[in-house]
């Protein structure tokens, strides 16, 4: 096993552990029983069915690596790195809605609304994007903390953050975009989430907005956010379906334009490598101790050579 395989292997494991403690409160509700918890546990069910689902847990890595590499650990960023895990898996089941992209399979798996149905799919989405906020507010970290972790959290999720990169991706079906809009787009849908892990695990640490690591941990977010969105653009044109583990093409049915419509498969590979050396830069600024972020730069390797 590669050190970043042991390393998100570890972080999954963190993350899910702790996912799991919070949703097994849901069944143990007082009020779950007899009729309402017939009526309430296909929505439980559904919400747990895309949470642990399988995935790399690239955030919670995230969130835990700039913790440890800013504070010595990475245990007090185990709250956050849940919460962000949550509202990715969300947004995951909303785009799967067959009124965003009708896919019919994730991570191998059946989508969410194939399983449970359109409505109780969009209420378990509804719920995580939510759960998240209660379990960031879970962790012992300060007040001050959390406050500025979970207006963080919103804002990358929201209306100015990964939601807006969603609704520019619906604006941009069967019709040609710029790339200086496309890019927005990606920065929006993919990148704000990378970045809001980032930064989460730099709160968790004790940094906050005025400090360089902070500064610097939304610069390296924004280099491989957009590598990592190049490379699924690539995946999506010259992948392997089993190993993506959901039909390729998806974008050319949808008209959708991507790095690869714009640069070429060759302009687009390009692109990626520029972002990720770029990021390597920002690692090396942060420190010159390769332990230090030899986990964070093997990602970044990662993210080029990925299959899935």
């Amino acid at each position: 096993m590669s050190y970043l395989s042991k390393k998100l292997s570890e972080c999954a494991l963190l993350t899910e552990s702790y996912m799991k403690k919070r949703t097994e409160k849901l069944y143990e509700e007082p009020y779950y029983k007899g009729e309402a918890a017939d009526a309430l546990k296909a929505l439980f069910d559904s919400l747990e069915y895309s949470l642990y689902a399988g995935g790399k847990r690239l955030r919670p890595f995230l969130v835990m690596q700039f913790c440890e590499l800013l504070s010595g650990s990475a245990e007090p960023a185990v709250p956050y790195a849940a919460a962000i895990e949550m509202i990715h898996t969300f947004s995951l089941i909303h785009d799967d809605l067959p009124c965003m992209d009708d896919d019919d399979m994730r991570r191998g798996k059946p989508t969410n609304h194939v399983v449970f149905g359109e409505a109780t799919a969009l209420l378990a989405g509804d719920a995580l994007s939510l759960f998240a906020f209660e379990t960031l507010f879970s962790s012992g970290l300060s007040d001050q903390q959390n406050v500025l972790a979970a207006k963080l959290l919103a804002k990358s999720a929201g209306a100015s953050g990964m939601i807006a990169g969603q609704q520019i991706d619906l604006y941009s079906e069967d019709r040609e975009i710029s790339e200086q809009l496309l890019t927005l787009l990606q920065q929006k849908k993919t990148g704000a989430l990378f970045d809001c892990s980032c930064k989460l695990g730099c709160i968790a640490a004790g940094k906050t907005e005025c400090d360089e690591e902070y500064v610097k941990a939304g610069e390296f977010a924004s280099h491989i956010g957009l590598a990592f969105q190049i490379t699924d653009d690539l995946l999506d044109v010259c992948g392997d379906e089993k190993a993506l583990g959901k039909p390729v093409g998806s974008d050319e049915k949808n008209g959708k334009s991507t790095f690869v419509t714009l640069l070429g498969e060759d302009g687009a590979r390009e692109r990626a490598k520029k972002e990720i050396s770029a990021a390597n830069d920002v690692l090396n600024s942060l420190s010159q101790d390769k332990e230090r972020i030899k986990a964070l730069t093997e990602m970044t390797d990662f993210i080029l050579t990925r299959k899935n």
